[in-house]
């Protein structure tokens, strides 16, 4: 399954409409340690497909949102689960540990 693309006009829809736990990852293009997670989280999403799903969301592009959420560093991910954030994770982190700190939602 496709990494999701948010925007601030889309989130708060994609979130809702959501059977899945989503992870946001708040990411910008400059920000090295968000392509150094990036492909880890493309294989979290392909491993637990089913159980969650992976969005992402730039922050200079989106920034309401990235306030909103009070994201002040990123990496930051963000967990929803019924349109509710439940979990967040900030900085760039090998896979063995977000499986660990996300192990909640990819059972």
């Amino acid at each position: 399954m496709a990494t999701l693309t948010l925007s601030d006009a889309t989130f708060d829809e994609e979130i809702r409409a959501s059977s899945e736990a989503i992870i946001v990852d708040f990411w910008a293009e400059w920000c090295g340690p968000c392509r150094k997670i990036a492909p880890i989280l493309d294989e979290i999403a392909e491993e637990h497909a089913g159980k969650v799903r992976v969005a992402k969301l730039n922050v200079d592009e989106n920034p309401a949102t990235g306030r909103r959420f009070q994201v002040l560093s990123i990496p930051t991910l963000l967990v929803f689960q019924d349109g509710e954030a439940k979990a967040r994770v900030v900085g760039a982190k090998s896979k063995s540990q977000l499986e660990t700190e996300l192990a909640a939602f990819l059972q």
